[in-house]
This record gives structure tokens, C-alpha cells and sequence, in this order.
């Protein structure tokens, strides 16, 4: 049987790598890894061969999905994310298939036995745009009034003085809540992690780890911006960021 031959679209690198790994040993192709919508973009301009593209539902700026709502006749797609929310809706689509990160060979392997018997098969334009989540909003300040920011554009909040910051890098954006529990409670799914007291991180932000003191470590959102993590976290940010933000 010939093997299949898929595209992995993910903006973690480990979670890419991760899946390109359980692909090749359940004896698939891997004509290749992107990183976000851009480059899925640039590729579809000169598409090579593939079977199935494996598409991270939620990435930064340009999303893989809002790409594949404008192209037509493309192959079939499996959705991979951290949200079960977002999985039960793709495969409300019943032709969509889904893993749930972090990917396990199990899963995977039901998941390619769909695609050999193919019953995945490609979503046109407007199938795929029924799937694309909403983006989540919040209000920031603006004088005396608000305008509103998208979580995805945040790297971590950070509380100073009974105000939280939205923080998207170097830059903060004075929000409405005044403790971190509130952010909490505002975005349940979102995988939020306190590292700090005053601290709170998107852990799908971060771009490297190292070591900090004993038994800690700082880890980077952004070009200059590196956030320390506390001794009692570090575990778990590590194992966090490691499975794809999940």
C-alpha cells in the first residue's frame, strides 16, 4: 500500500515535531512542516503532493484554517488542537477528523485508517469557514473609553497595583480587571498558567526556555522579553510547552 503523504501545520515547534515523528513511524511521507498561515499560504501558491494536510486549529496572526476557507480543491484536512471544544466541532463536519493534542500513536492510528478508507475528505471554502472559531476579545482602556483586544495577540498578563496588563511582548495594554483570577475565570480554555504570583502566561506564546536559578526557568515570549518562572511551576510550564501549549 502506498504510504500516505501529509503536511503538519503547527506554530509549536516540539508539538510538529512531536506529530512528524508518530507520522513516519506509522510508516507515512512528511512532505513537510509549517509554521503558521503565512507559510501555508506561500506553499499552496506551488503545492506539492500530499493526502492530508494535520492543521493546528489555533495559531497566531494568519490562521492555517482562514487559509484553506479561500482555497479550493484542496486535500482533505485533520484538525489538531488542545480544545475539545473546537474538536467536537470540527467533527460535527462528518467527513472532518480531529486529534487532541498531545497526540498519542493510538489515536493517530484510527485517524489514518479513516484517510486510507476514505471517509476524510476534502471541506470546500464554506464548509471550512463554519469551522473557524470567533476571535476572543476584551476590552482595554483608551482614555475614557475601550477598545478591544484579541487574546491571541497576548503574550501574558501581568498584575502591578490592583490593575492588570495585557501584555503582548514589550508592550502593555491597560485592561478592566483587577486580579488574575479574573483573567482566569474570562478564558478557561485557553491553558493560562500563574508562573508568578503577579504573573500570567500564555504558554502557547512561548518561544524558548532555559535555565534560571536552582530549579528555575525563564522562558521567552518575544524578541527582549523573558518571563521567570516560579520554582514551584517550572514543571509543569516545561511539560506544558513540551505537549504544544495543551
Amino acid at each position: 500500500m502506498k504510504p500516505l503523504r501529509a503536511l503538519v501545520v503547527d506554530d509549536e515547534p516540539l508539538a510538529r515535531e512531536r506529530l512528524t515523528r508518530l507520522l513516519l513511524e506509522a510508516g507515512c511521507t512528511v512532505a513537510g512542516e509549517l509554521g503558521d498561515g503565512v507559510a501555508l499560504l506561500q506553499w499552496l501558491k506551488e503545492p506539492g503532493e500530499v493526502d492530508v494536510i494535520f492543521l493546528d486549529i489555533q495559531m497566531p496572526g494568519l490562521s492555517g484554517m482562514e487559509v484553506l476557507a479561500e482555497v479550493r480543491n484542496g486535500p482533505p484536512v485533520v484538525f489538531v488542537t488542545a480544545f475539545s471544544s473546537y474538536a467536537v466541532r470540527a467533527f460535527e463536519l462528518a467527513a472532518a477528523d480531529y486529534l487532541l493534542k498531545p497526540v498519542f500513536e493510538d489515536r493517530l492510528a484510527k485517524c489514518l485508517e479513516r484517510l486510507r478508507d476514505r471517509l476524510v475528505r476534502p471541506l470546500s471554502p464554506e464548509e471550512l469557514r463554519t469551522l473557524l472559531p470567533p476571535p476572543v476579545r476584551f476590552p482595554i482602556r483608551a482614555g475614557d473609553g475601550e477598545i478591544y483586544m484579541e487574546l491571541d495577540h497576548v503574550t501574558h498578563f501581568e498584575l502591578e497595583n490592583d490593575h492588570v496588563w495585557a501584555c503582548r511582548g514589550q508592550n502593555r495594554f491597560l485592561t478592566r480587571w483587577a486580579a488574575l483570577a479574573e483573567v482566569e475565570q474570562a478564558f478557561p480554555e485557553d491553558g493560562l498558567l500563574r508562573i508568578q504570583r503577579h504573573l500570567l502566561l500564555r504558554p502557547r506564546t512561548v518561544k524558548g526556555i532555559r535555565p534560571a536559578s536552582v530549579g528555575r526557568i525563564k522562558v521567552m515570549v518575544a524578541p527582549k522579553v523573558e518571563l521567570t518562572v516560579s520554582r514551584a511551576m517550572t514543571p509543569r510550564v516545561k511539560d506544558c510547552v513540551r505537549a504544544g501549549g495543551s
